[in-house]
């Protein structure tokens, strides 16, 4: 167990003036991971003016140089993998394979920036005036304060925090202040890789105490750009204050995630692609599956298929082979009981032997573990669920999915829509017309043929429509936009003004004539 505070320009920042949070094990609550040292919302204003001052420099180092500090990074990340997969299975309780993976997203988005740290292009474009050049640059946005999840204490971060360093930026970023020695190991990676002083900070502090900080400097003009990950609810608040500033944040909320089934859908393949979208890492991401859409020629196979694979599959301690481990915390588990108020009496619920947390007075079959000892919870299935439903209405964070019939793609699409979240979606079939009717209509950001819902590449823009976003995209090229300003310049050589539109050189043409 070690204490955890927040790090300004690589210093600690002592005392606790938000308090302290005691982070235990989720998979076994008698071990402490850590104590975090929690700031108030003046760390947050002093990180920010530390990022500014130190961020102009920065912004001229040339782009290549800044590339290979995130080439480094990637390489402390691959040398360290292990230790750092194996801190977030102990502090957040995924399953140890999930983890590695998890870190590998890390290294894979280093990887991928590199290069672009040589590929920041602007654009030479000709003018409609003579001894006259038109060009273009992509200018670093300044000082960006990114927010993020602990459900992926490390992948996320990376998609903003790796392309803002690359684009010249300073960055200011609040992990989950419940995966404090996570949020530590990524910033003392990040340090060491060559960051330097004043670039990078890390605050750990709760929500209000970030609203306030975020608030404040935003009104003295220190922060040009958000980028946060979280729930819905509170990406509106941030999309509102950044509003009032003129700013347009980086929003990746929630999502409820729909999975449509065709007739021709095969099934066994549907079944593995929903089991793990639908509970792999507890449910616990916001491309989890919500409602799985299944056409009622296929409905009852399915749902027998699918519950039979989900009572059979290993839950429990994350060191071991489990399709999930714990709930994150407590916090988490408390709000998923709360979710399971919404099953109806014209629901059919299967998954497990019961259903909330698991303990031995509530056993799951199979269980991996003591689950007396961690915060785990039963996966639910739910058929049955309708339109009107709160399960197909809201996101659920945590192991249950819906089960829902249609009769046409139409319906399904509906249904998949109807909810206002736009993050993923996924459709089974092995007709091309379906596919591209149901991509073509689909609200979702992100869509997968014959593929679960959950699954992200380095590579590929990530990000959702409507509740689940605002339109902007993390990873592969597209997030630059996030983290860069276009600059026009036109440069005049000709020796005299010359101006536009109108000492263009007139093009006579006799538009009268006829064949």
């Amino acid at each position: 167990m070690r204490e955890v505070g927040s790090l300004i320009a690589g210093r600690a920042v002592p005392g606790a003036p938000g308090g302290t949070l005691e982070v235990r094990n989720p998979a076994d609550l008698q071990e402490v991971i850590a104590i975090a040292r929690l700031g108030d919302a003046t760390t947050f204003v002093e990180a920010a003016r530390t990022a500014r001052a130190a961020q102009v420099a920065w912004g001229r180092t040339p782009a290549p140089i800044r590339g290979r500090v995130v080439q480094q990074f990637g390489r402390l990340v691959e040398d360290n993998a292990e230790a750092l997969a194996r801190i977030i299975t102990r502090e957040v309780g995924k399953p140890i394979r999930e983890a590695r993976g998890e870190v590998q997203e890390v290294v894979d988005t280093c990887n991928f920036f590199l290069s672009e740290g040589r590929r920041l292009y602007g654009m030479t474009v000709p003018s409609e005036l003579p001894d006259k050049q038109l060009f273009t640059f992509r200018m670093p946005i300044g000082v960006a304060t990114i927010v993020t999840a602990g459900n992926f204490p490390v992948a996320v971060p990376s998609w903003y925090i790796v392309p803002a360093l690359v684009c010249g930026n300073a960055v200011v970023w609040k992990p989950a202040e419940y995966a404090p020695a996570t949020a530590e190991a990524f910033t003392q990676l990040l340090l060491h890789a060559g960051v330097p002083e004043g670039i990078f900070s890390m605050v750990l502090a709760d929500g209000p105490q970030t609203a306030a900080g975020l608030e404040r400097a935003l009104a003295e003009g220190l922060i040009d750009k958000v980028g946060f990950t979280g729930s819905t609810d509170v990406g509106r608040r941030i999309g509102e204050l950044c509003g009032r500033h003129l700013q347009s944040p980086c929003l990746e909320l929630g999502g409820k995630n729909p999975l449509v089934m065709m007739p021709d859908a095969d099934l066994d393949l549907a079944v593995e692609g929903s089991l793990f979208s639908g509970f792999g890492t507890a449910g616990q991401r916001c491309t989890s599956l919500g409602t799985a859409i299944v056409h009622a020629s296929v409905h009852d196979e399915f749902l027998r298929r699918f519950t039979a694979a989900v009572e059979d599959a290993a839950v429990g301690d994350p060191t071991g082979d489990v399709l999930y481990g714990p709930m994150i915390s407590e916090r988490f588990l408390e709000r998923f009981e709360g979710w399971l108020d919404w099953v109806q009496p014209h629901h059919v619920v299967s998954g497990s032997q019961g259903t909330g947390r698991i303990t031995s007075r509530n056993p799951r079959r199979g269980f991996v573990g003591d689950p007396d000892r961690g915060v785990f919870a039963h996966p639910t299935i739910v058929a049955g669920v309708r339109a009107d439903d709160d399960l197909a209405k809201h996101e659920t964070f945590g192991p249950i999915v819906g089960v829902a019939r249609f009769d046409d793609l139409d319906e399904a699409i509906a249904l998949a829509n109807g909810h206002g979240y736009g993050l993923s979606a996924a459709i089974y079939t092995r007709d091309p017309s379906a596919v591209f009717r149901f991509r073509e209509r689909i609200s979702a950001g992100m869509v997968s043929i014959n593929n679960s819902t959950s699954g992200a590449e380095a590579h590929l823009p990530f990000g959702g429509n409507g509740r689940s976003g605002n339109g902007s995209r993390q990873s592969g090229v597209w997030v630059l936009d996030q983290f860069t300003r276009w600059q026009a310049m036109n440069w005049d050589y000709s020796g005299r003004l010359q101006k536009a539109q109108m000492d263009v050189v007139d093009v006579s043409a006799d538009l009268s004539f006829r064949l």
